[in-house]
């Protein structure tokens, strides 16, 4: 998919040119009309809702005929706004990208869009990469959804399954990257509470353990994934007290998957996109695998899940004191923020951090070990105790 984006239908009007040349959507033109009448003045411009991310954004998973790609963003950007059509899509998202990717190439794409609705799902894929870091994540998260926040977008965020679950990989595998997903989960929790957004805590939701939501890689949503994923945003969007229309269906309308197909694709795309990552993180795996077993037998995995967290709370603790950094007049020098006097919540925000549980378990609770303190009426100052792992 093209850096620069696509413009979605199901969003409202079709845009190809970036956002180029569009008119202030506050003013009113008025013309005069032939033979001296007033001319009715123009219909306003559609909202944007861009979103930023990795193949799960990009809509992997759900094949429109044709080719391509359709995806959760397109299905909510149909059931956004107060009437059909009233927000476009430009999707910037890119297969692979990594979250300080994200910041450095689409964020600046999508600040030049003012968009009204942004998305941030990202942090999978660094996850499974031999270079994971926490503090390079949390630190790319937080200039992305400070600078989206700061320009008046309402942000949408979520938590995810760690792909060694959803691959069934065995225990001394999956556990290293169940300790890496979970680490980006709380930044994810803790960035979503510092800047008011709206966070969908999807991770845990049962539909996740069922086979038909994912594709045949296991790690992208199916078509009903997909919609899954795009009514919990809409849930949550309307729980707080944001314009949105009906939510996305549930029924499946595009081709479905074939054993045949299914086994041409590993076969073809799934055989590269295994090779790529093991060469990247395969050999790192194995000796966290290693390091895994050791403790096991020695009874001693708690230690790698004390360090995990400890450079969880460290990598939240550095946002903090960046804010700091920031200087006495209040005002925001982080790379990515220029516009950005201190933290401006979106027009027709609530003033609590926005979460919402995927639709089927309204009002459930978070998972055990949630971060207590990613909830409303938190301060940013407080962000950093939100470190505690989570689901």
């Amino acid at each position: 998919m093209p850096e620069s984006g696509a413009v979605v239908p199901d969003g409202g009007a079709a845009r190809t040119d970036g956002g180029a040349g569009t008119p202030d959507r506050g003013a009113v033109i008025r013309g005069q009309a032939p033979g001296g009448g007033r001319s009715p003045a123009p219909a306003p411009a559609p909202a944007r809702f861009v979103a930023l991310g990795d193949s799960l954004t990009e809509g992997l998973g759900d094949p429109v005929p044709g080719g391509g790609w359709r995806g959760w963003a397109a299905l909510l950007a149909g059931a956004l706004g107060e009437r059909p059509g009233g927000v476009e899509l430009v999707n910037l998202a890119r297969s692979g990208a990594l979250a300080a990717e994200l910041a450095e190439r689409q964020l600046p794409v999508a600040r030049d869009l003012g968009p009204r609705f942004a998305s941030l799902v990202v942090g999978a894929n660094d996850t499974l990469r031999a270079a994971f870091a926490i503090e390079r994540v949390a630190a790319a998260l937080d200039r992305a959804h400070g600078a989206l926040s700061a320009d008046g977008a309402v942000v949408l965020t979520a938590c995810l399954p760690d792909p060694g679950r959803m691959l069934g990989l065995p225990a001394p595998l999956a556990r290293p990257l169940a300790r890496r997903m979970r680490a980006v989960n709380t930044v994810v929790h803790a960035v979503s509470a510092r800047y008011q957004g709206v966070h969908l805590h999807l991770a845990e939701h049962s539909w996740v353990a069922e086979r038909a939501c994912w594709s045949v890689d296991r790690l992208h949503p199916s078509e009903r994934g997909h919609r899954l994923l795009a009514r919990g945003f809409h849930a949550a969007l309307a729980a707080a007290g944001l314009p949105v229309g009906t939510p996305p269906a549930l029924t499946l309308d595009g081709p479905q998957p074939t054993r045949a197909g299914s086994a041409r694709w590993m076969a073809t795309r799934g055989t590269r996109w295994v090779a790529d990552r093991c060469t990247d993180l395969l050999p790192g795996l194995l000796g966290l695998a290693l390091q895994e077993c050791r403790h096991g037998l020695a009874g001693s995995g708690r230690l790698l899940d004390a360090a995990a967290d400890q450079a969880t709370r460290t990598a939240l603790a550095a946002l903090d004191g960046a804010d700091g950094a920031d200087g006495a007049d209040g005002s925001d020098h982080r790379p990515g923020s220029p516009k950005a006097p201190g933290r401006t919540d979106a027009p027709g925000r609530a003033d609590a951090p926005r979460r919402a549980d995927a639709p089927g378990t309204p009002g459930a609770p978070d998972s055990p070990g949630g971060p207590d303190d990613a909830r409303p009426g938190k301060t940013t100052a407080t962000a950093k105790r939100a470190a505690t792992m989570t689901g």
